[in-house]
């Protein structure tokens, strides 16, 4: 049926690369399989398969453009039978209704081989806390890919835990969920950008996931319900990042995290003008019930006041106003305790109600 074709060419169209270094590359495979279609495309760095219910007439396998199929389908009427059929000279003949076009494919013997997930899973979790860990973790790994480590994120297994890390230069995210049966211990790094893909594929419920890990260990698997997501692995060590976290503070603030989230954003309009930076007063003489949040450029300054529980000393801090709306912004929690120990010590973001995730941002030097 022409939704379902149109909606699993739609998601393995999201691994194709832009820039393909090959053409088939820029192609999705199409095998005919326990009678439907297996959709697959990669980039080389992740790959996606989606099985889609049909008709098979005839066995058969072949690659065409990623992009154009994508287009032809979805312009097609819904509700309509989509009819595939392979022609001589890699030609793919696709009719609707009243609507037929044919499309110049590529061999399916050029297509990378892309493992399947086989029969045994590693282990499983919950899609709906996986999706939800990913969410509080990834956006804090690396863009730079000036030490390639760091744009990956740390998949720590053991025993019945999982705990996802981030990082880069000036922020660590971390996050442990529960696993639906025990798994050695082992820990792999999964680009950042493989983890965004497979956020799209998992939905809001408690269905498993069941992630698979290749034997010579340089793939990780998931596989959701029909559709399956590949990923290589990074090489090398993942910094220490449990030695960089603090393990005492001088203050305390617990605070409705909405609220924060916009008083930085409005702030943070200022603060793109110049150095992107906001400062947050915890205990000022002002206000000592509050957390004063400011920003100062060329353009202008703002200032906003967040309720908030304090205690211990009086402190001021600045951050990143990108790194603080992101953090708030990824966040699942509706209060939040920020634990700080100087104004040039890294601050600590832990929802009040999940001890299983913690964020540090690094702060920012200001002349004052």
């Amino acid at each position: 049926m022409q939704e379902n074709l149109a909606r699993g060419l739609s998601l393995v169209s999201r691994a194709v690369s832009s820039r393909a270094t090959l053409p088939v590359l820029a192609n999705v495979l199409l095998k005919t399989q326990d009678g439907g279609l297996r959709l697959t495309a990669t980039n080389l760095e992740i790959g996606m398969s989606v099985w889609v219910p049909g008709k098979i007439e005839t066995e058969g396998t072949m690659t065409v453009p990623a992009r154009l199929i994508t287009d032809v389908v979805s312009g097609l009427p819904g509700g309509e039978r989509v009819d595939l059929e392979l022609e001589q000279d890699d030609t793919l003949l696709i009719r609707a209704g009243s609507y037929k076009t044919r499309l110049r494919g590529i061999d399916a013997e050029e297509f990378p081989v892309i493992p399947g997930a086989g029969d045994r899973p590693t282990t499983q979790v919950s899609q709906k806390a996986l999706r939800r860990a990913l969410s509080e973790v990834t956006f804090a790994a690396a863009a730079d890919e000036t030490r390639p480590i760091l744009t990956g994120v740390l998949t720590r297994f053991e025993g019945e835990t999982l705990t996802l890390a981030a990082a880069d230069n000036y922020r660590i995210a971390v996050k442990s969920l529960e696993l639906m049966s025990s798994v050695e211990e082992t820990s792999v790094v999964v680009p950042a950008r493989s983890y965004t893909e497979l956020m799209r594929v998992l939905g809001d419920t408690d269905e498993p996931v069941d992630i698979i890990l290749a034997q010579a260990k340089s793939q990780v698997i998931f596989k959701v319900e029909t559709t399956e997501v590949v990923s290589r692995l990074i090489d090398g060590q993942f910094p220490n990042y449990q030695s960089v976290l603090p393990t005492s503070h001088a203050t305390r603030a617990l605070v409705d995290r909405d609220e924060l989230l916009k008083a930085v954003r409005l702030t943070a309009l200022i603060a793109s003008s110049s150095a992107n930076v906001v400062r947050l007063g915890f205990g000022e003489e002002e206000n000592p019930a509050a957390i004063a949040v400011n920003a100062k450029a060329d353009v202008g300054d703002a200032d906003a006041q967040v309720e908030a529980q304090l205690e211990g000393d009086p402190v001021t801090i600045a951050f990143n106003a990108r790194y603080m709306v992101e953090a708030l912004g990824n966040m699942d929690a509706e209060q939040l305790a920020i634990e700080l120990s100087g104004p040039l010590a890294p601050g600590v973001l832990k929802p009040v109600d999940d001890p299983a995730y913690v964020h540090v941002i690094m702060p920012v030097r200001t002349p004052s």
